[in-house]
């Protein structure tokens, strides 16, 4: 099961490959994020820019990946 499942409600909305693709995408955001500890809501935020990004059509990983990224910008401005 992709860790991006334990943030997000994912459901039926994605076939099993775009699922892969979006757990891969949260987890390379994380590992860049660091193995420091962060709050859930970080990991939330990620996840949820991600998902967004996959409903409006996004396949690339990296796209994926900087869409999460994006949260932290956002929430550190």
């Amino acid at each position: 099961m992709p860790a991006i499942k334990r943030f997000v409600q994912i459901g039926s909305v994605f076939d099993p490959e775009a699922t892969r693709i979006l757990g891969k995408a949260f987890d390379a955001a994380c590992s860049l994020v660091g193995r420091t500890a962060q709050p859930t809501a970080t990991w939330e935020a990620i996840a949820k820019n991600i998902l967004e990004a996959a409903r409006r059509g996004e396949r690339d990983p990296h796209r994926l990946r900087d869409a999460g990224l994006a949260a932290l910008r956002s929430n550190a401005a």
